[in-house]
């Protein structure tokens, strides 16, 4: 049939070819030590197929997985894509209240979950008497143990499925920063897209060793085929932990990893940093959060050049612009503030409140077309519309653009401060108060205030033994954006509050700090 003539390889395609051409060769190293071969991923995988097939799931079945790292996940969520099962990721660090949001919210069947996570389940299965099946990956009293079902399959030859590419393979949820999280569709088409790109503009080494430290459920599922694309391999270890990191660095000579900036503030800030040999790095991947230029200035020169920068969403996944190795100029403040360049695979235009285009050096929110974009948000048509107005994903950041194209995202639109009447952007008194030599982490946001609206509002950790004034902050910030800009308040703590992606929790702060506890004011 002349359509069969042009049809198109997605990510399952993808998956199965790679696995074959790498059939002998070890490229999965996981916690335990051991190390799987293209082959060996390739036939547990086929018997998850089966193992689902026979208890009763098909392309209708809509499953959530809630794990740590190990193997087991990866052939999970290869079974999945294979068979054209919806699959949600439940993040270790949440709590029952978010695994029963999603479970509701994706009309989930099917719960797989790693022993360890027994008590949240049992929970969640008496709170969701929908659910029709609980398995544990091991011995729990929770669920049913799926792994001696998988043993007794025997493997067979992967099939990828028929295709058009709109079919929605994963949901994956927000991290709900700003309101109840959103379930975001992520297509074969647009997952294609994200591996097409990932492999045309990311700066992969040669003989790639990549170092995975955030949850394989998550980061994982879209590392993993770029890297037996690159022929490399990849290395799992149970999660990011600064000396369990620097170690495996060093033991395997791992030349690859992508860190949120939290964590590699976390390793250059361990007291233990200077006894690893970390030279072997040659490409650190960062994303998913701003990264400030002092601190990106102190990583470059502990670390070398090795930086690379992707700015995307969850939304428009990885990849709407990147900033290579070779241009993150140390002595350029704003270069290093920026978030690279648009990649040639999607439209980027930085649009007004009326969807018009904004001139060089104005500040609009980044927007974004092409193959890459969402479907939609599940079962929320009025926000999808909402979040396609004007014919663009809007992105809800607010960018400038300069003149040779690099993009600076000045904050989150919904994160915006208005004060007195101004404007305030958080990243722009973040990056103020970052300079200053004791301060490790800072975010800004603001909370309620009769007189003024808002408040602008600093949360500020200081580095180990180092010390700074509210008084001394918020002077710095007087001089460089003007007294409007200025906290009213500063809150010295040992730790900002995280999102389960890494991100600053300002919905937290808020919730913290409004109405004001009585901390120490301007």
């Amino acid at each position: 049939m002349p359509g069969q003539v042009h049809q198109e390889k997605f990510t399952p395609h993808l998956l199965i070819d790679m696995l074959r051409v790498h059939a002998d060769r070890e490229v999965l190293f996981l916690p335990d030590g051991s190390a799987q071969t293209g082959r060996e991923i390739a036939e547990e995988t086929s018997r998850y197929c089966q193992a689902f097939k026979a208890l009763g799931l098909d392309r209708n079945s809509r499953i959530a997985l809630l794990s740590g790292n190990r193997a087991e996940v990866i052939h999970i969520t290869h079974a999945t894509l294979i068979e054209t099962m919806l699959i949600s990721s439940l993040h270790p660090m949440g709590a029952v209240e978010d695994f029963v949001y999603v479970v509701e919210d994706a009309n989930i069947d099917t719960i797989i979950f790693d022993p360890k996570y027994d008590a949240l389940i049992a929970e969640v299965k008496e709170r969701c008497p929908h659910l029709e099946r609980v398995w544990s990956l091991g011995p729990s009293d929770a669920g049913r143990d799926l792994l001696p079902i998988v043993a007794e399959q025997q493997p067979a030859p992967l099939v990828a499925p028929p295709l058009t590419g709109e079919e929605v393979y994963r949901l994956t949820y927000s991290g709900g920063t700003t309101g109840k999280p959103k379930g975001i569709e992520g297509s074969y088409r647009c997952f294609l897209s994200m591996t097409q790109i990932m492999m045309a503009e990311w700066e992969w080494p040669e003989d790639m060793r990549q170092l995975l430290v955030s949850p394989l459920s998550h980061t994982g599922a879209a590392l993993f085929l770029p890297t037996l694309m690159s022929g490399g391999s990849f290395y799992v270890i149970p999660g990011f932990e600064p000396v369990a990191v620097m170690e495996a660095i060093q033991k395997h000579k791992i030349n690859c990893l992508l860190m949120v900036p939290t964590m590699i503030y976390a390793l250059m800030d361990h007291p233990r940093f200077s006894e690893f040999d970390l030279s072997s790095l040659e490409t650190v991947i960062y994303g998913a959060s701003a990264m400030s230029v002092p601190r990106l200035q102190e990583a470059i020169e502990k670390f070398g050049p090795v930086f690379f920068q992707f700015y995307g969403q969850v939304e428009c996944p990885m990849t709407i612009t990147i900033m290579r190795r070779s241009e993150h100029l140390v002595d350029d403040p704003e270069r290093l503030a920026s978030c690279g360049r648009p990649v040639p695979w999607v439209d980027v235009a930085l649009l007004d409140h009326k969807g018009e285009q904004v001139g060089e050096g104005e500040a609009g929110e980044v927007c974004v077309r092409g193959p890459l974009v969402m479907p939609g948000y599940y079962n929320k048509p009025e926000l999808t519309e909402e979040a396609f107005k004007h014919g663009w994903l809007h992105t809800g950041d607010i960018a400038v653009q300069g003149p040779d194209g690099f993009l600076r995202i000045v904050d989150r639109a919904k994160d915006m401060v208005i004060t007195g009447g101004f404007n305030v952007y958080p990243r722009e008194v973040e990056d103020v108060i970052i300079a200053h030599p004791a301060v490790a982490s800072v975010a800004v946001f603001g909370v309620p205030d009769e007189k003024w609206g808002e408040m602008v509002t600093a949360a500020v950790v200081l580095k180990p033994g180092m010390e700074a004034t509210c008084e001394e902050l918020v002077k710095s910030v007087r001089a460089a954006k003007g007294r409007h800009q200025a906290p009213k308040a500063v809150h010295f703590m040992d730790a900002i509050p995280l999102t389960n992606l890494g991100k600053l929790d300002k919905k937290k702060l808020r919730a913290q700090f409004s109405p004001e506890p009585g901390a120490a004011s301007a």
